[in-house]
């Protein structure tokens, strides 16, 4: 393997469950990938969210794309990982908004002003199948550095 078949996976695969740290309690949530490329794997959030606020205290995170496939022999997932960057760039951050704007229509609030990016660049990465059941010690583990 090789990273771009990871970011083709998790590009294909764009909603995951990201894991942070609240304190000692894991918390896991369903998002969605904004874009992943030889920089990084990108999110986004709202400053305001207890995601956003957990990540500023502790950015180490885990994310799990899953391919969803209707014959769960063809499962697949891929675990990331990493700690995360915020990115800081209004013309990415206007470009999720964009991207997102229905967003603003559930929230009734103009949320561009409170987005954040942030993005994973280094840590580790690997794909599992449920043929991996009991197998995990032997599973590739890519150590990567996009930055």
């Amino acid at each position: 393997m090789n990273i771009n078949d990871y970011i083709s996976f998790a590009s294909a695969n764009p909603v995951c469950y990201l894991a942070t740290c609240d304190r000692d309690q894991p918390r896991v949530r369903t998002v969605l990938l904004f874009f992943a490329d030889k920089t990084g794997f990108y999110f986004g959030t709202l400053s305001p969210k207890d995601m956003s606020k957990q990540l500023h205290l502790n950015p180490k995170v885990e994310v799990c794309f899953y391919n969803n496939p209707k014959d769960l022999a063809q499962a697949k997932q891929m675990r990331l990982t990493g700690t995360v960057e915020f990115v800081y760039d209004p013309k990415m951050i206007h470009k999720l908004h964009e991207e997102r704007l229905y967003l603003d229509d559930i929230s009734g609030y103009d949320l561009e002003p409170i987005s954040e990016i942030f993005k994973v660049t280094a840590g580790n990465v690997h794909f599992w199948t449920l043929s991996d059941v009991l197998n995990e010690e032997n599973l590739e583990h890519e150590c990567f550095n996009l930055s």
